[in-house]
């Protein structure tokens, strides 16, 4: 767990230039045991914000993902929680293929995240460390994806971006957990299995 405090220290110090306006509450004092713990032990915040802040453009920045993980390191979510794939995929071709003009946060987030696992498998990332990578870039992907929907007026009444971004994260947290369970060569197999 210190490993994980230490972690989640990061989320709370501000960017160099930035003031911090809000603070969090450190996500290990809160001890929900929740599945993802684990997973946010072995991940490097800074690094994930990072990837997630390079790849996002002007859709997103540090403070905004780090407000993310925190709110998702807060939830009981379990590593038994798995993935639909087949639904998983059909979100994914649903959104970037067919351009479904009424999207909600469950479908723009999982669409995202299948959308950064097919861009990580192409390595385009640039963390060591490769649950930091995939989180950040299914974080930046669901960022621009829900600006790019929203532009159009293609996003269902009562979806925010914060959701849409949450829900993408929760998602590759998932994607993770099934990438190890599986014993299928990590994040590049599960990518090689869901992303043709």
């Amino acid at each position: 767990m210190n490993s994980f405090i230490s972690h989640a220290k990061d989320l709370l110090d501000d960017d160099n230039d930035r003031k911090d306006e809000q603070q969090y509450p450190d996500p290990g004092s809160n001890k929900t045991g929740g599945g993802f713990s684990s997973f946010l032990g072995d991940l490097d915040f800074n690094e994930a914000k990072e990837e997630a802040d390079k790849n996002a453009g002007s859709s997103g920045d540090k403070h905004f993902f780090g407000s993310i993980l925190h709110a998702v390191s807060q939830k009981k979510l379990s590593h038994d929680d798995d993935i639909d794939e087949e639904d998983a995929i059909n979100k994914h071709k649903k959104t970037y293929d067919d351009d479904d003009d009424d999207a909600d946060e469950n479908s723009l987030g999982t669409a995202a995240a299948m959308q950064a696992l097919k861009l990580f498998n192409k390595g385009e990332s640039t963390s060591s460390n490769s649950q930091s990578a995939y989180l950040g870039l299914a974080m930046s992907e669901a960022s621009k994806l829900f600006d790019d929907k929203s532009s159009k007026d293609k996003v269902s009444s009562g979806t925010s971006k914060d959701a849409v971004v949450q829900k993408a994260t929760e998602v590759a947290m998932k994607m993770y957990f099934k990438s190890q369970g599986e014993q299928q060569g990590g994040l590049m197999g599960l990518a090689s299995k869901f992303v043709k």
